[in-house]
């Protein structure tokens, strides 16, 4: 059974233009210098991998973006 968070943390951050995966690589990299745990980012990466496509991926990681 998959592992599941209640993360309320917003990231701030400029997703660059790309899929889901660049943008996913930056995700992690501001993540990190942002404070969050392990756990936390593979949550996040497990999320935007398992997603349909780069639309949904993308959504994902908005979810986690402070506006």
């Amino acid at each position: 059974m998959a592992k599941q968070l209640n993360i309320r943390k917003k990231i701030i951050w400029s997703a660059p233009t790309g899929g889901r995966f660049v943008a996913l690589a930056s995700f992690v990299k501001a993540a990190e210098a942002q404070g969050w745990t392990d756990d936390e980012i593979q949550f996040v990466m497990d999320e935007v991998v398992e997603a349909d496509d780069d639309g949904a991926g993308l959504a994902v990681l908005a979810d986690y973006t402070a506006r």
